[in-house]
């Protein structure tokens, strides 16, 4: 629902989930959490959703800069607004707060994220959201951050707003999940979207993000096949290996590639399993 800006729909179906019993309480939090988010982001009356009729000329950029940029921006919400982001222990909220960053008319707010972004032990998916914030607001230049016990130098202006942005290996190794997953659920791809997603966002600029721009069918098939067995393993608990490897053609050749690409993919959905909040350790 959110992928297709149904805001009003998402909002009525966290609704009714609260009103549920029997689950874990921290899906009661992150239910709560997300719901608070899309009131504050999209209050009523306001649906971007696919069945509106937006100006043509209306892109996204445009329509979430009417949404999160407010009427006055003095002093005390300035200071709220990275208050939030810097302190705060939920990091959707801190999120939120970098999405509403994003629209200040400040000069001093692209000085205030970097130094956040280059002095705290920032969760990788918090990093990734400050350096779109600040390719939001026009930010240029490079940031060195440590990502994933790794230093690494990335250009502000080349950090992807939305996954067409991502290289195409990238997305090419996605579609090659997809196809082979749809097959036999047809709810996998949507999962399959999702996990792939928050990777990306846990490796970008690093070492293994750069593998995957290798331009070669093998490397695809690596990554492809390393994707299909993280989701089987998070979405039913279990995979059979060795099925995965004769679909996808791991070869001999390629098994110690392929078995990397699982430990770096297995690796951040335990992380994220973990829960969102935690930072990495």
């Amino acid at each position: 629902m959110l992928e297709a800006e149904q805001y009003r729909e998402a909002k009525e179906l966290l609704g009714f989930l609260l009103q549920c019993q029997g689950q874990e309480k921290r899906h009661y939090e992150e239910w709560a959490n997300l719901l608070s988010w899309l009131e504050m982001a999209f209050p009523d009356g306001v649906d971007a959703g696919r069945d509106s009729q937006p100006d043509e000329e209306q892109d996204e950029e445009t329509l979430r800069a009417e949404l999160l940029k407010p009427p006055v921006q003095d002093e005390a919400y300035v200071n709220q607004v990275l208050y939030i982001m810097r302190n705060h222990p939920m990091m959707d909220q801190q999120m939120l707060a970098l999405e509403r960053a994003a629209y200040i008319d400040d000069p001093g707010i692209d000085a205030a994220i970097l130094e956040w972004l280059v002095g705290d032990d920032l969760h990788p998916i918090l990093q990734f959201k400050a350096l779109q914030c600040l390719k939001r607001r026009g930010a240029t230049g490079t940031v060195r951050v440590r990502r994933l016990d790794e230093d690494v130098l990335l250009e502000i202006e080349a950090t992807p707003l939305a996954m067409d942005d991502f290289p195409e290996p990238v997305n090419q190794i996605l579609e090659r999940a997809i196809a082979v997953v749809e097959v036999d659920d047809p709810t996998l791809p949507h999962f399959a979207r999702e996990l792939w997603k928050e990777s990306l966002q846990f490796l970008y600029g690093t070492s293994a993000f750069g593998w995957m721009l290798r331009e070669d069918d093998e490397t695809v098939d690596c990554f492809a096949a390393a994707l299909h067995l993280t989701l089987l393993l998070t979405v039913y608990g279990s995979a059979n290996d060795d099925d995965i490897r004769d679909t996808y053609g791991i070869s001999d050749s390629l098994r110690f590639r392929y078995e990397q690409a699982c430990r770096t993919l297995r690796g951040i959905a335990m992380l994220l399993q973990a829960g969102g909040d935690e930072h990495q350790p």
